[in-house]
Formats: C-alpha cells, structure tokens, sequence
C-alpha cells in the first residue's frame, strides 16, 4: 500500500475508533508497517489539519478529535475505482441509484490528477451489469418503506403461482443466494416472510409506521452473511 493511500485508510481507523482512540501497535499490525512508520505517518496527517489528539500511558492511543473540522474526504484512484466497481456489479441491490450517484458526486470534487487515474484504471474493470427484473419505481418504493419505516403494501406473486395484496413492516433487505428479498413482517400472514423482490409485481409505501419488529426475529443469519456497514476491524 503506497503512503498516500495508507494515510487515507488510517485517518478513516482512526475516525472509527472515536472517543476510545487505537494504540499506534494495532496501526502497525493493521497496515504491515513499524511503529516508527506510523508515528511518522500521524505526524503527516496532523501536519495535513487532521485533528490528531494522542493519550499517552496503558489504555492510551491515537485519535481524531470528536466534533472537529475534518479535511475533506480524498479518495485514492484505487478506491474510486473499488467504489464504481461494487456498484455497477450490483445494479440490483437496494439503495444502488442512490450509491452511483454519491459516488459522482466524491469524482467530482476529486483533484484532475486523481479523476484521470482513476478514470483510466475503471476502464481496466469490467463487470457484467445485468439489469435487474424489479423495476425502478418498485425499487424505489421499497427503499423509501424500508428507510422511513413505513408499511409498504404490495401485490406478489408466489413461486406457485398465487398473487396476493400483502401490507409488509420490513424488517432488512437480504440477498443469501445471488438474488434480493425483502424480509418483513407479513401482515395478511402474521409472520415473518421473505418475499423474492423480482416477485413483486406493484408496491406502494403507506403512511403506517411499522410496529418495531426487529431483525432477531428474522432468525440467525447463514454463517456467511454480514452487514453492509463495513466497520469491523
């Protein structure tokens, strides 16, 4: 990893750390580099602006002062790219106009160095984007139920072929098997269901608050699967 990217990484760890701060050892096992070198490198980064705060003695480390201006956020041409990659890979997945669109908006403020090298390592990318068998207007519906917490009513049609009108609560948006569902709380069925989201044939959100089902209910999740925050360390 090249200095100016590791300096990107590190002040986004040490972002995540919040009040608690991180130990300049756990930095260096993190990146793969000496302790020296990351010294050296939160020495750059307040230099930069970044308001770097150290707590010396046990329990102490490094962090970056709460509330604070920070820099604006700079991508490198690698993660621009690792960005357009994700999404265009997956046209289908929930909220995923809504990511492209936010990732213009970061290539757009980009410095011209940067955009160009990023744009000419995107064309060394391709994906297979297929198009998704929901339409946007579905999409959209479900992405606005899911945000707001509102009741989404839609007509669906089960594998067997039986359509039905159905007022959903909806609890996480999954995809175990390469394909998406929306998992909730059935209203017609008083239970938990996951509905295949190509199966969905109309979907109108309500001005019903869903009634605070969790996702415990859902039941335990594959071995495999995670949310798509990101924040483990």
């Amino acid at each position: 990893m090249k200095r100016t990217e590791r300096l990107h990484a590190l002040s986004e760890m040490l972002r995540r750390s919040g009040a608690r701060g991180v130990s300049a050892e756990r930095l260096a096992r993190e990146f793969g580099v000496s302790v020296r070198t990351v010294k050296r490198d939160l020495d750059g980064l307040e230099n930069s602006g970044a308001p770097v705060w150290s707590r010396p003695g046990p329990g102490g480390g490094y962090g970056l002062a709460e509330g604070a201006s920070l820099p604006p956020v700079s991508l490198s041409p690698a993660q621009a790219v690792a960005l357009m990659a994700a999404v265009s890979a997956a046209p289908d997945a929930p909220y995923a106009d809504l990511a492209a669109a936010g990732i213009r908006k970061i290539l757009d403020v980009l410095d011209p160095r940067t955009r160009a090298r990023a744009d000419e390592l995107a064309g060394r990318v391709w994906v297979n984007a297929v198009p998704s068998p929901a339409s946007r207007a579905i999409r959209s519906a479900l992405e606005e139920a899911m945000a707001e917490q509102r009741v989404v009513r839609i007509r669906y049609t089960s594998r067997e072929g039986a359509t039905t009108t159905r007022d959903v609560e909806p609890v996480l948006f999954a995809s175990p098997n390469g394909q998406w569902y929306l998992v909730g709380w059935c209203r017609l069925r008083n239970a938990m269901r996951w509905f295949t989201v190509s199966r969905i044939e109309r979907a109108s959100v309500t001005k019903t608050a869903c009634g605070g089902h969790s996702i415990h209910e859902v039941g335990e999740p594959p071995a495999t699967a995670r949310p798509v925050h990101g924040r483990g360390e």
